[in-house]
């Protein structure tokens, strides 16, 4: 969980860093230019994330076809949400973050990061009941009237 002070500095401190590289950029080259610029690096990222989204989502397809749990499409999946958020967030700092999760290369590194804190299973017996009880039984269903 995030402490409320780091969520209160993130979410105040990165408006301002995307104002001050936006003023900087469009200082540098333009304001026409940098809206552009803005524009094309957002019609980039959709297509990456279009590209590698229908990837990502054929390798599930073949996964789950080979009765295979694809977890690591899964994590994949959310880097690329994450991704596609952070582009739709406008300013240069977040474009380039969103592209470190929509570049294959760049997603596999954090996705070993973030795999390696992560233990899956499709183990049912790993699953423990939520008050500790099983209660064994049959039962028989009633036609609706």
């Amino acid at each position: 969980m995030i402490p409320r002070f780091a969520l209160a500095v993130i979410l105040l401190g990165l408006p301002l860093v995307e104002i001050y590289f936006f003023i900087k950029v469009s200082g540098a080259i333009g304001v026409l230019p940098t809206l552009a610029l803005m524009i094309l690096i957002c019609l980039a990222g959709v297509a990456l994330m279009w590209d590698q989204g229908g990837a990502t989502l054929r390798r599930a397809r073949e996964s789950l076809a080979r009765d295979e749990m694809p977890a690591y499409e899964l994590i994949e999946g959310v880097a690329l949400l994450l991704g596609g958020a952070l582009l739709l967030v406008p300013g240069f700092l977040t474009d380039v973050l969103g592209f470190l999760c929509l570049w294959p290369t760049s997603r596999r590194l954090l996705m070993r990061a973030v795999i390696s804190h992560i233990q899956v299973t499709d183990d049912v017996r790993a699953q423990r009941p939520a008050h500790g009880r099983v209660i064994k039984g049959e039962y028989t269903r009633k036609p609706d009237r």
